[in-house]
């Protein structure tokens, strides 16, 4: 089962996907995505670990998102990834410059590897770009880049929820799943 799980900001998007991961019988993987660069940025971080099972496994993707993924999948495993919008962020430098070369690989990577996973994977994302147009331009681009992705993960998935307001909100539910 592939369940790709999208909301605005604190909307519940990881609280639910570690609430289903919660219910699975085999292994659990949390794959991480964010960067820590800042003190407040880290205790987030320390606090969304401390709501997690121990017995959880924990691994740090960094930009290679799609390699993490195919060396934790098992048949009888759950994968949680969180968050696209994070692992998006990896790609952008302090002068708020694209690495579009890394970006687009690393993609079609992660395409591609979802394509091919054994066991169920969460992905939680940020669904972005309901308000008004971003001022800058690393903005706009940023939310081109990471909606098309969700589009594209969306049509790859058996389910995909969004959050709102703590609560999900089912857009697909494939039957099969």
């Amino acid at each position: 089962m592939l369940h790709l799980i999208t909301g605005g900001s604190r909307s519940g998007k990881s609280r639910y996907a570690e609430q289903l991961a919660a219910r699975h019988d085999g292994p659990v993987c949390y794959v991480a995505t964010a960067e820590v660069r800042d003190e407040e940025f880290a205790e987030r971080v320390r606090e969304h670990r401390r709501h997690r099972p121990a017995h959880w496994r924990w691994v740090e993707a960094e930009r290679a998102l799609a390699a993490e993924l195919l060396r934790h999948d098992q048949e009888d495993g759950l994968l949680l990834v969180d968050c696209l919008g994070m692992w998006l962020i990896r790609f952008f430098d302090d002068k708020d410059e694209l690495d579009a070369a890394g970006f687009a690989e690393e993609r079609a990577l992660l395409l591609e590897a979802v394509a091919s996973l054994q066991g169920q994977l969460l992905i939680v994302t940020n669904e972005i770009g309901w308000g008004a147009m971003p001022v800058s331009a690393m903005a706009r681009r940023y939310g081109d880049l990471l909606g098309k992705l969700n589009q594209d993960l969306a049509a790859q998935c058996d389910h995909v929820t969004l959050m709102a307001c703590g609560l999900p909100l089912a857009l697909k539910q494939t039957a099969h799943s």
